[in-house]
């Protein structure tokens, strides 16, 4: 494992923070018009916030001399001190036990449930498992979700970059095409210093991609509004796992089968998958 001393990482399992926001509808509309929501007029207070915008909100914002190189935040604070050059979104799994209200005010606690070694065809990877709870002001669970998070070193990326072929057919698709515009309010609206999403130099020479990164989580959004634009039917369990960076300049395409509950869903870039998910319908 070389460097890695997997247990002094093991220590910061149990660590937890808490925040508190306004879902507010000014910010869901920003959300709206960055993605082209197809139904903006119902983004106002009491509606709904659509599937995975509370990515959006509870935003942790560091001064400049507490991030690290890659514009996120330095690491041994909240998330654990991993001796990797790149991180990334690997995946997540949610529950919606009942629904966010824009306008509402939300609690979100965080706590780090797992720290995990494993070694893949590139070399060393650490893999961090992130509880987020969010919850009414009168403790009522509203979202239950787990994060993952994959610490890689750097050469990796190159390396890993090649996604599975596309395996299967789908009943619904449709392609949108991320501009660097897209990369740029997206990472505003999360406010997301990471720079794989805008320093084009960042991204050849110290992490080994070719252009910037698609947002993994922008990609996770927009297969979760998919299923419920496809099935009719709001979300119950959601779950996503990213198999390859997408990168600007590609078309992404959005597939999706429904069978009964449950919605069967990937990513294609390049006909290859970059990501693939599953919705459980409510």
């Amino acid at each position: 494992m070389g460097n890695i001393d997997l247990e002094h990482l093991r220590t910061w399992i149990g660590k937890s923070r808490c925040d508190e926001d306004l879902i507010s509808a000014r910010h869901a509309r920003l959300m709206a018009a960055a993605v082209d929501y197809p139904a903006a007029e119902r983004i106002c207070d009491g509606e709904v916030l659509p599937p995975l915008w509370h990515w959006i909100y509870f935003l942790e914002g560091l001064p400049s001399h507490e991030l690290g190189r890659d514009g996120h935040p330095a690491r041994g604070g909240f998330l654990p001190p991993v001796p990797l050059a790149n991180r990334m979104w690997a995946g997540g799994r949610m529950s919606f036990t009942a629904p966010v209200r824009i306008g509402s005010i939300v609690r979100k606690e965080s706590s780090i449930l797992n720290v995990a070694h494993k070694t893949g065809r590139s070399g060393d990877l650490v893999f961090v498992t992130v509880l987020h709870e969010l919850k009414s002001p009168q403790g009522d669970l509203l979202i239950c979700e787990e994060h993952d998070i994959v610490y890689k070193n750097a050469s990796a990326s190159a390396k890993s970059a090649a996604a599975p072929p596309l395996a299967t057919p789908s009943e619904f698709s449709r392609t949108w095409t991320p501009t660097t515009t897209t990369l740029f309010r997206y990472s505003a609206l999360t406010f997301n210093g990471h720079r794989i999403h805008y320093d084009a130099d960042y991204c050849r020479e110290v992490e080994g991609y070719p252009n910037l990164v698609i947002h993994g989580p922008l990609n996770a959004t927009l297969l979760a509004s998919h299923a419920e634009e496809v099935s009719g039917r709001r979300l119950r369990d959601f779950r996503y796992r990213g198999m390859s960076p997408a990168l600007l300049g590609d078309s992404i395409t959005l597939h999706a089968n429904v069978l009964g509950d449950r919605v069967v869903l990937y990513a294609t870039h390049k006909d290859a998958v970059c990501m693939e998910a599953e919705a459980m319908l409510g």
